[in-house]
């Protein structure tokens, strides 16, 4: 982008209200990550849900005096305006003209699986062959296609844009902005399925894409979407690809510990692959139709598709030696991607941050101008110190203002012991794969073992978004976070949900909020479990009690007064609807409404909690909790005069008995991805992945042992692999001697012989191509979670909460 306020007006038909000429070459969505003020307007986006609008004061706050809104706000001074009639419609209509008037080859992906998986893989292929844009994350909606697209530079030669739909005539819009040259389309599954009449509708939804496209790649082995792509576009060039030999792209050969063979339109291409399931490998096969059609050659090819990288390798925050975070994005380094990075900065309140940054390779522009550009944008970061590897970075390090060191490559940073020095600060490292700069995250890290924990952010915001979906715009909601937030890390996943606007935070005890507190979380917290010796310390730190009987009441109250606190404190009141567990009954809610008015107390909610939400077989019972939990609550507000929050739906019940919403709900589980309703656990993303590497390989002869207790005998020939986790680690005794299973190379595997404290024993026996160093999978998808806590005999809570602190803890931002 590089428009005046003008020329936006006239494409736009917009109206203007300040200064006309100011430029514009970025425009900003989100006023918590704007990474660079100079030439960026903020667009207030209002959607039947919210409005941007709410959040311009913080965008001007910021530093931004460009602002895009439906109305101008008098009070600010100094600010340019561009009036609009709808947020939405100028956006669109802004990324039609900016796409129209670009000179780059396209490539639209649309389906209801894979869309961000073949575009990240076609763009690791493809950003050093041609000057490359694509979506950010999974950028496809009506207002994330339009934002893609204002990504478009005149360098430029080849733009890969997902688009998605989740409603019936969405995509004619979306091919009114976007009508790429060559489409794509992935595998059509359950996604948003429940929003069509039928299979068919979906099908001839997703195909308004290819409307204007020159070529359409699409998964033949759908026999409805062949015929619907034939018999709609006979007139086009169409490749269709899967694992049927009718397609003219298709897996000839998929055999155990050989190499996978595809043959497109009669040739031959063979390539090495670990992951064998029909989702990847008819991934790979979309992907090399697009790569053949962009006249890549097939030696090229084959060299690609060895060096992919898993998608979600990219942006992992880990914790670091001398209380730093470190922030991991050494796959690959553009200006699209370095903005991306430096975006998710933003997500944290560290006061100091460090940058390790490299040469940017591969790039057919102007050195001195792209260095100028980069310094530009890494100048408005304030970093502490940024360490420049590369001859050519460094020949522009005067561009920098920050503490500046230059190394020639990551070797010489590491042995120069400076980032041995940084404390308390969040290190990103940001490079181009050449120079290896994930060796600075061995040397940063502060646990090295080999069994980590993967969080995907993206994932859990995903699954708060669906929950949402079902609600009201207007209604609240609280995320729970006690027993450090599932096992997962409560002050990360607290700062990541305070970032998204989360309303409440839940922990159990006040010692959680206080950490929470003292690491800069600012969201209410409310302490479900207050303890009596912990009320001055949640007076302290603002922290917000459950009320749950007349003594806790009192106890509490009594302790507000020593405090000296003036004014009304909050509190929540628990209201016992059938539980048995915690609350105030029925019959004492006069006492308790008489009391409550002699004191400084302001009831902030009133709640309880369903017992059995999650099990269909009660519906009955779950029905009475929220009768009772209605009149109770009517109750106690008509009774004190004024009316609370009130919520009692936890994560199924929020997809269970919407109706009974209330003011709030609590989501817990369902934020991690897991439902008991198998149709709402379709629309949610796994969360949570824990692994292991194999350790060694070892052959057992017929009749040896393995482990403790000699528990398993080899009845023949077997392969035995040794991996580096065991019950200290959180892995019950319990599922040994095959009771347990593994993954290994998308293969289930039997856990053989005893557990150990550090390691267990697997058979591998049935992996092709297993070797030492392969990557294992306690849970994630093969086995899921469920199914893990099935060989445990438990529920996924308790497997959650059960994974040692000693473990690494890994958070994805992909």
């Amino acid at each position: 982008m590089n428009y005046t306020v003008q020329q936006i007006a006239e494409i736009t038909n917009a109206q203007v209200i300040g200064d006309n000429n100011l430029v514009v070459k970025n425009i900003a969505y989100d006023s918590r990550i704007i990474y660079s003020i100079r030439n960026t307007a903020f667009i207030a986006i209002n959607t039947h849900k919210n409005s941007g609008e709410k959040f311009i004061e913080a965008a001007i706050d910021r530093g931004i005096n460009i602002i895009i809104s439906e109305h101008q706000y008098p009070q600010f001074e100094n600010i340019t305006w561009i009036i609009v009639k709808n947020s939405v419609d100028f956006l669109q209509q802004l990324a039609k003209y900016h796409f129209e008037n670009s000179h780059l080859r396209s490539i639209g992906i649309t389906g209801s699986n894979g869309k961000t998986i073949v575009k990240e893989w076609l763009y690791q292929c493809l950003w050093n062959e041609f000057p490359t844009v694509k979506s950010p994350k999974s950028f496809n909606s009506q207002i994330g296609l339009p934002l893609s697209l204002l990504q478009i530079n005149d360098s430029h030669e080849l733009g890969i844009f997902e688009v998605g739909i989740s409603h019936p005539n969405e995509m004619e819009k979306l091919e009114h902005i976007f009508h790429p040259q060559i489409g794509l389309l992935t595998h059509i599954g359950n996604a948003h399925a429940a929003n069509f009449s039928s299979e068919e509708e979906l099908i001839d939804e997703k195909i308004k894409l290819f409307k204007d496209s020159e070529i359409i790649i699409y998964n033949g082995d759908h026999s409805l979407v062949d015929q619907k792509i034939k018999n709609l576009y006979s007139d086009k060039k169409l490749i269709s690809y899967g694992f049927k030999k009718e397609n003219q792209v298709f897996i000839k050969k998929n055999t155990k510990d050989e190499n996978i063979i595809v043959e497109y339109f009669g040739e031959e291409i063979s390539f090495p692959a670990h992951q064998r399931d029909e989702s990847t490998l008819t991934n790979a096969t979309a992907l090399i139709a697009v790569l053949k059609v962009l006249q890549v050659e097939n030696k090229k090819i084959v060299e690609k598709i060895n060096l992919l990288k898993a998608v979600e390798m990219r942006l992992e925050a880990i914790e670091g030696i001398k209380g730093n975070i470190v922030i991991n994005d050494s796959f690959n380094l553009d200006l699209d991607s370095l903005k991306t990075a430096l975006q998710f900065l933003k997500e944290y309140n560290k006061p100091k941050k460090s940058l390790v940054l490299t040469d940017i390779v591969g790039v057919n522009a102007n050195s001195k101008e792209l260095y100028e550009e980069v310094s530009e944008l890494v100048n408005e970061q304030n970093f502490d110190s940024v360490f420049l590897i590369g001859n050519e970075i460094s020949k522009f390090s005067e561009l920098f203002k920050s503490k500046i060191y230059t190394f020639i490559d990551t070797k010489e940073l590491i042995e120069s012991k400076h980032l041995s020095e940084i404390e308390n600060q969040i290190i990103l490292l940001k490079g181009a794969r050449k120079f290896e700069i994930e060796k600075l995250k061995d040397v940063l890290e502060l646990r090295k073992h080999d069994t980590v924990l993967e969080i995907n952010l993206n994932a859990i915001l995903h699954n708060i978004n669906y929950h949402k979906s079902l609600l009201k715009p207007t209604t609240k909601m609280m995320a729970m976070v006690k027993a450090n937030a599932y096992g997962l890390g409560s002050y990360e996943i607290s700062e990541f949900l305070q970032h998204h606007h989360i309303d409440y935070l839940g922990v159990a005890f006040a010692d959680e909020g206080v950490e929470l507190r003292k690491k800069g979380i600012t969201t209410p917290i409310v302490v479900m479990n207050p303890e009596q010796h912990s009320y001055q310390t949640i007076i302290e730190y603002n922290l917000e009690p459950e009320i749950y009987s007349f003594r806790v009441l009192e106890l509490f109250y009594e302790a507000v007064q020593k405090s000296g606190y003036d004014k009304k404190y909050p509190i929540h009141i628990k209201l016992e609807t059938g539980m048995h567990r915690l609350g105030f009954k029925g019959f004492e809610l006069d006492q308790l409404s008489e009391t409550l008015s002699q004191k400084n107390l302001k009831v902030q909610s009133l709640f309880s909690h369903l017992s059995s939400s999650d099990v269909p077989e009660e519906k009955e019972f779950t029905l009475n909790q929220l009768k009772t939990f209605d009149e109770n609550s009517n109750q106690l507000i008509e009774k004190i005069g004024y009316a609370p929050i009130r919520h009692i739906l936890n994560s199924s019940g929020i997809t269970s008995y919407t109706d009974h919403q209330y003011d709030m709900v609590r989501i817990g589980i369902g934020m991690l991805g897991e439902s008991p309703d198998i149709e709402i656990q379709k629309q949610l993303q796994s969360v949570v992945s824990f692994k292991t590497v194999i350790s060694q390989i070892s052959m057992v002869e017929n009749d040896e042992s393995v482990g403790y207790s000699r528990r398993f005998k080899a009845d023949h020939l077997t392969k035995i692999a040794t991996i580096p986790v065991g019950y200290a680690d959180g892995i019950p005794r319990l599922i040994g001697n095959q009771v347990g299973s593994l993954g290994v190379n998308k293969t289930l595997v039997p856990i053989v012989g005893n557990i150990c404290m550090d390691m267990m024993m697997i058979n591998v026996e049935d992996v092709p191509n297993v070797k030492e160093g392969d990557m294992v999978t306690v849970f994630n998808a093969k086995p899921s979670l469920k199914e893990f806590a099935g060989y445990c005999k438990t529920i996924t809570y308790e497997v959650l909460t059960s994974i040692s602190p000693r473990v690494k803890r890994i958070y994805i931002k992909d």
